[in-house]
């Protein structure tokens, strides 16, 4: 319940933890950064870790001059990229054990593939979009034997578009003086909203379930 709390408090006030990084860390925090997307769009053991809120505040961050911009979405990009093909190749090669392993959360597996079935290979982007299912979505595509080239292609673009658009969203809208005064609300809402497809895909499946 205590890490539960602490993980809560980093997420809803991660404009103030990475204040604090890159005040310790200084140019080495673009590293760091893109260590935390990649593991959490590579491994499907790591899907709690922050990635819409971490990018609208690192837009934030950018638009106040404390980083780079430009640096800051390339890099993150590649790192989404990187991520996700690695996570493919995890799933292609070694995916049906997932279900034997007792690492990995069954319920959250499902899930992806739920939402693969429904939206087919335009799951590689609309995936970068939603939590958990992000993190699961290429490695179903590994399981499946997805074309690797069809694959890459979606998995550029969506990696392309997620970093673009929330970090874009941060840097123009993440220090208007009310957002900033609430941004743990603000990041609270970006949370919920990045969940609404899951419920409302698990709604559509129990609505049609017999």
């Amino acid at each position: 319940m205590e890490y539960f709390q602490h993980f809560l408090d980093m997420l809803l006030h991660i404009d103030h933890y990475l204040s604090g990084l890159l005040a310790e860390y200084g140019v080495w925090v673009y590293a760091i950064l893109f260590l935390v997307v990649f593991i959490e769009t590579g491994f499907i053991v790591m899907p709690f870790l922050p990635g819409d809120s971490l990018l609208f505040a690192t837009g934030a961050m950018a638009a106040l001059d404390l980083l780079n911009l430009s640096w800051l979405l390339g890099l993150l990009a590649l790192a989404a990229i990187l991520g996700d093909t690695v996570n493919y190749w995890i799933g292609r090669m070694f995916g049906k054990k997932a279900y034997r392993s007792a690492w990995v959360n069954k319920q959250h597996l499902h899930k992806a593939e739920a939402f693969y079935q429904v939206h087919g290979s335009k799951t590689i982007i609309l995936a970068r979009f939603v939590p958990i299912v992000r993190s699961f979505a290429p490695f179903v595509a590994g399981i499946g034997r997805m074309d690797y080239y069809q694959f890459i292609g979606f998995n550029v673009l969506g990696g392309i578009a997620w970093v673009s658009i929330c970090g874009g969203a941060g840097y123009f809208f993440g220090n208007i003086p009310i957002i900033k005064q609430n941004f743990e609300f603000v990041i609270l809402g970006i949370v919920v909203v990045s969940f609404l497809p899951v419920v409302f895909e698990y709604f559509k499946v129990r609505k049609l379930a017999p």
